[in-house]
């Protein structure tokens, strides 16, 4: 019986016989298209934010007056136009100066592939939030575990591991950062405007949602953030289901080691009103209550002019 199957050998084309090597190398690379703005949908739940600051627009001003030097990468939409994978920031600037279109490479990716590039292309910006880094990381996770199609516990950890060879930060840094990712809104933005920091937010993670926004409203409202020693203290409470508002008041009523102000003088200026053999300790105590002297006068004086 005969067999019509077509089988590729992997041959040669019949046109590319007659290119040169540097012919078919060029027809190799990736094609920049210029792709009208309107076609651009934005990645979806991209966790980088795209802000209206210094560095936008000096991008603007980049993009005025030499045009978009390195091309977006988008690919496909099923249902026409294309998703950007990369080049948010830039998509940005073009539309805020008005412009038709941008230079970008049409590439076929995956879902896994397209989270995976679209993470890598922007954790090399110069400045990411710690909320940037935290989803960014949670959805590069998520995705290496789908590709290797293994246990979600083995392929969290394998994942993990592919994420920390690839870039600056260590396996546990990286599981610190996800574990932002179950911050409130309200929490994670103080983390990004650094009022609250890495390790503290960590332990606050823990906390249940609703124990988060107990936690939130007394934060916002006596303007006071948990040191990592209240912040374990919170956790712990919140394993015991002792978590209460009265608790979370009169934790975050200590007064934190790093909330007491000081008033610094150089040793060398106070000196010459002690005897050289004077400790900086018996200096301290001295000033404390020459100050106290000196306000019980004040207050003697202004007694005496209100009495005339």
């Amino acid at each position: 019986m005969k067999n019509d199957r077509l089988i590729d050998l992997g041959l040669t084309g019949y046109e590319e016989l007659f290119m040169s090597t540097e012919e078919r190398l060029d027809a190799k690379k990736p094609k920049v298209e210029a792709i009208p703005l309107a076609d651009l949908t934005p990645f979806r739940n991209h966790p980088f934010k795209v802000k209206e600051d210094e560095e936008m627009a000096q991008l603007m001003r980049s993009i005025a007056d030499a045009g978009v030097l390195s091309p977006a990468l988008a690919r496909p939409l099923p249902d026409g136009g294309y998703e950007l994978i990369s080049g948010h920031r830039r998509l940005a600037a073009c539309k805020a100066l008005g412009m038709d279109t941008m230079p970008v490479i049409i590439r076929d990716l995956t879902d896994e592939e397209a989270v995976i590039t679209m993470v890598d292309s922007n954790l090399q910006r110069e400045h990411i939030l710690p909320s940037e880094k935290a989803f960014a990381y949670k959805m590069k996770m998520e995705a290496l575990s789908h590709q290797g199609k293994t246990s979600r516990q083995v392929g969290e950890r394998w994942s993990v591991s592919q994420i920390s060879e690839a870039g600056t930060d260590s396996e546990r840094q990286i599981h610190r950062y996800i574990r932002l990712t179950h911050l409130i809104p309200d929490i994670l933005k103080l983390v990004d405007e650094g009022k609250i920091a890495l390790t503290p937010a960590v332990e606050l993670s823990y906390l249940q949602p609703s124990e988060q926004e107990m936690l939130f409203s007394v934060m916002d409202s006596d303007e006071v953030t948990p040191s990592l020693s209240q912040a374990r203290r919170l956790r712990r409470m919140s394993e015991a289901q002792t978590l209460t508002d009265d608790a979370v008041l009169q934790l975050l009523s200590e007064v934190k080691g790093n909330q007491v102000e000081y008033v610094k003088v150089p040793v060398d200026k106070l000196r010459s009103f002690f005897r050289p053999d004077t400790s900086v300790k018996q200096m301290t105590e001295t000033l404390v209550k020459a100050m106290d002297f000196y306000n019980k006068h004040l207050a003697r004086q202004r007694k005496d002019r209100d009495a005339r």
